[in-house]
């Protein structure tokens, strides 16, 4: 890994948003650039206060978002990426990379992203969602793609149910993007 990777940190609505902060933390104290997207749905979870005070820039919540200069704000995230992580990613952002859709700032990176970049993808969800026939499918087109996933990881889900679906341990997703 250089020094100074740029990562996009696209965080979605999933119960273990609250992880993705320390994610954050780690691949920040590993000398990453560290940019998150926060999906509105991840803000029903957690706040971009913490991802702006750990990671020293400021937090994407919207397609709007404005910044100096003329670029928009989500294009310019999108060249300027080394790695797409998108962790935890929902069955809904899956589904959404897979058939094209950009209807928010994480979805339009991920569409625009600069083809030299890596795409990671830490799945977060229900276990019969991730087992969908649905699902799967989006997971393979995204492969196919060039996109990598890690996890999910098995055992006690917050839904209550025990299975597949467990985001995986943040340390093991910053160590595997480190190998990047």
């Amino acid at each position: 890994m250089k020094s100074g990777m740029q990562i996009v940190l696209g965080v979605t609505g999933s119960i273990a948003a609250h992880k993705a902060v320390d994610l954050a933390s780690l691949l920040a104290k590993a000398k990453c650039e560290v940019h998150a997207v926060l999906t509105a749905d991840a803000q029903r979870f957690i706040t971009p206060l913490p991802f702006q005070t750990l990671t020293r820039h400021p937090v994407v919540t919207s397609l709007y978002d404005e910044e100096e200069g003329w670029k928009p704000v989500h294009i310019r995230l999108a060249d300027e990426a080394d790695l797409l992580l998108i962790a935890p990613a929902t069955a809904n952002v899956i589904a959404k990379m897979a058939l094209g859709i950009a209807d928010d700032a994480l979805t339009c990176i991920a569409l625009a992203l600069n083809p030299k970049a890596k795409r990671l993808i830490a799945p977060a969800m229900n276990g019969k969602m991730w087992l969908h026939a649905a699902t799967q499918a989006n997971v393979r087109i995204l492969e196919s793609r060039g996109a990598e996933f890690i996890g999910p990881d098995e055992g006690m889900l917050s839904c209550g149910y025990e299975g597949v679906g467990r985001f995986w341990p943040v340390e093991k997703i910053a160590e595997a993007v480190l190998k990047r």
